[in-house]
């Protein structure tokens, strides 16, 4: 089921992309950038109350809640650093270096969390990485 949520996620940021793209012009990146969190806020907290997710609030650990805070200090500056370069540039560029997150992600989690390196992993980083480097070149 997994690959299912993970296939929908690639669906869902590019079209997240094509979105942003027309949603920043001519309106400050940072503006938008906040506009856009103050939806995402109002529609996660209503699927988790909706859900009942959010009883689980009042169980969450220090260290659960300080790795939720660094995710989200890390997404917003990505999602800053992201709508700036939609506004400056073609997405067609922007999206591809954007991905290249999955290649930078495979060695982090090798080098951080001890994930074991495959050679289809290994590859498939490269893979990306060439593909990305290919499209912005």
């Amino acid at each position: 089921m997994w690959k299912v949520y993970a296939l929908l996620s690639a669906v869902f940021a590019s079209l997240t992309a094509i979105f942003s793209k027309i949603g920043v012009r001519g309106v400050d990146s940072n503006l938008a950038t906040a506009i856009r969190v103050t939806f995402i806020l109002i529609l996660t907290w209503g699927i988790a109350l909706g859900t009942g997710a959010g009883k689980g609030l009042k169980t969450l650990s220090g260290h659960t809640l300080l790795f939720l805070f660094l995710s989200a200090i890390a997404t917003g500056l990505s999602w800053l650093c992201y709508f700036k370069a939609l506004q400056l540039g073609d997405v067609s560029k922007v999206a591809p270096i954007d991905k290249l997150s999955v290649a930078i992600t495979i060695f982090l989690a090798i080098i951080l969390l001890g994930e074991a390196p495959t050679l289809k992993t290994i590859l498939g980083g490269l893979c990306i990485t060439a593909g990305s480097l290919i499209l912005i070149l």
